[in-house]
Order: structure tokens, then C-alpha cells, then sequence
């Protein structure tokens, strides 16, 4: 990890109304860092992504991305979405997802020439989906969409990597697939990640960092410092009990006997 900071929050908060999503959050995420963003739904971490995208303004405090405020169409900044999938009937190519990673941003579509045209191979191979990448969207499996999801956002060699809950309806096999390519991808290029999840366990052996956001409150710190039952506790104001079995975290909290407290459902292990 390198020492020089890429991504920086300063006492930052986010409000919609009356609502207060997070506040006074201050965050130095370095170079070639992996952290991911943890919390039940709706506390504020794909707001936070939106944030890092120039999509959303702050409510109070500043952040800048490579010394510089978020703006739309950065080319330091790539972006995985959440996994959806396409209409089947869809007659766009993977080649032509993959091309919007240099194009989308600008208005219409630019043909690319032999270079860009290399970078899209190039970039392709490094995915491993040169094979598919002729074929219509639609007719792919959810892992095989984003990888090419992940091509696209890596086709510019951005400085940071933001990737918004990329393991949503994929199996086990796809979401480890796509974890380590991620991870693989991050230690070539030295790019930052920000990955927004759920579920700790698939992202557990290559996470530097966890910041954990409940109802306002946050923690931050390595999986051993965050992922504790005292630590949970106190964001969720009630008990959590945090197990470790074989090389998976299991988190459970109640509020009484048989009563969940509302923690993401992925925690509630098998």
C-alpha cells in the first residue's frame, strides 16, 4: 500500500432532509489500498459511492479523489456497477459494453480507432473475457456481464476503482472469480478499490480495511479491529456476537430472544 493518499475525506457528512446518513467521517484511503464499505441497507454506502462519482455533493466537510474534488466522466475514477442482468433479446455485444468505458462519458458514440481498439482487446485478455466478448449481452451469464462490467471500468487504468455491491445475485463461484480478479487487477495497476458490500466473508483474504456505517455511526479499521462483538455492538447499540469458523466470519444479533436487530441479510450466515 502506498503512503501517498488517493482518496480523502474531511469531517464529510451526507444529510437528505431531516435524515443524517453519516457524519464528521474523515478518511485517508492510500494507493493500491482495498477497502470495503459494510452496513445495513440505507446507511448511506452507495450514497457514499455517488459521492466518489461527483454524482452527489457532500452536506458538510470536502473530499477530493487524486487532490482533486469528484467530478462526473473522471478518468481517474472506474466504476463496477451492482450486477443486473440484460434483456436476453439485447443485440449490444460485450465488445460494446466494454468500449463505453472510453466513450460513454462524451456525447454520442466515437468509433474507436486501432488504438483504442487494442486497448479493448488488451483489456479484454486481462479479464478473461476475450472469448465472449462478440457475443450479444443478453445471452451471458451474470458473472460473465460483470466481468465485462469490470473491463470497461478498467479500459482507462483509473487510480481508483469504485465497485457498488458487484457480488449481488452471483453463486460463490462467481463471486470469488470476480474478487480475485479485482484483486489481481488492483496489485498490477497500484489502483485504489472501494468495494461496497454486504457480505465480508468473500472479500475477507484481500480487504486492508473495513468502514463499517450504522444508522449515522461508523468505525474503521483491519477486519480483526472492526468485525468484533464488541465493536458491532456499539454501532448497533445492541449485542452482536461476531464468530470466527474455519476461515469465515459469522455475525448474528438480536434484540431479544429469536429477534434480529436488522443486520444485512448476507451476515445472517448458513
Amino acid at each position: 500500500m502506498a503512503d501517498q493518499a488517493v482518496i480523502e475525506l474531511d469531517s464529510a457528512g451526507l444529510r437528505f432532509g431531516d435524515r443524517q446518513l453519516w457524519s464528521d467521517l474523515t478518511l485517508s484511503v492510500g494507493g493500491g489500498e482495498f477497502i470495503a464499505i459494510l452496513g445495513p441497507n440505507g446507511s448511506g454506502k452507495t450514497s457514499l459511492i455517488k459521492v466518489l462519482l461527483g454524482l452527489q455533493p457532500l452536506s458538510e466537510g470536502t473530499v477530493t479523489i487524486s487532490g482533486a474534488p469528484p467530478r462526473r466522466g473522471s478518468d481517474h475514477v472506474g466504476y463496477v456497477p451492482q450486477q443486473r442482468g440484460f434483456d436476453s433479446d439485447l443485440g449490444a455485444r460485450g465488445i460494446d459494453l466494454v468500449a463505453l468505458g472510453l466513450d460513454g462519458h462524451k456525447y454520442g458514440f466515437a468509433w474507436p480507432n486501432k488504438q483504442k481498439k487494442k486497448l479493448i482487446r488488451d483489456v479484454l485478455n486481462q479479464v478473461g473475457a476475450a472469448q465472449y466478448a462478440h457475443t450479444p449481452i443478453g445471452l451471458l451469464s451474470g458473472g460473465e456481464q460483470q466481468r465485462l462490467r469490470i473491463a470497461q471500468a478498467l479500459l482507462g487504468r483509473p487510480a481508483v476503482l469504485l465497485c457498488d455491491e458487484p457480488l449481488l445475485s452471483l453463486d460463490l463461484a462467481n463471486q470469488k472469480s470476480i474478487v480475485g480478479l479485482i484483486d489481481q487487477q488492483r496489485h498490477e495497476t497500484g489502483s485504489t478499490v472501494v468495494f461496497v458490500t454486504h457480505e465480508i466473508n468473500p472479500i475477507l483474504t484481500v480487504v486492508d480495511r473495513i468502514l463499517y456505517v450504522v444508522n449515522g455511526r461508523w468505525a474503521i479499521g483491519t477486519p480483526d479491529e472492526v468485525m468484533t462483538s464488541q465493536r458491532l455492538s456499539d454501532l448497533y447499540q445492541t449485542h452482536v456476537e461476531v464468530t470466527r469458523v474455519r476461515d469465515q466470519l459469522l455475525v448474528v444479533g438480536t434484540t431479544g430472544p429469536g429477534s434480529s436487530i436488522g443486520l444485512p441479510p448476507d451476515e445472517h450466515h448458513q
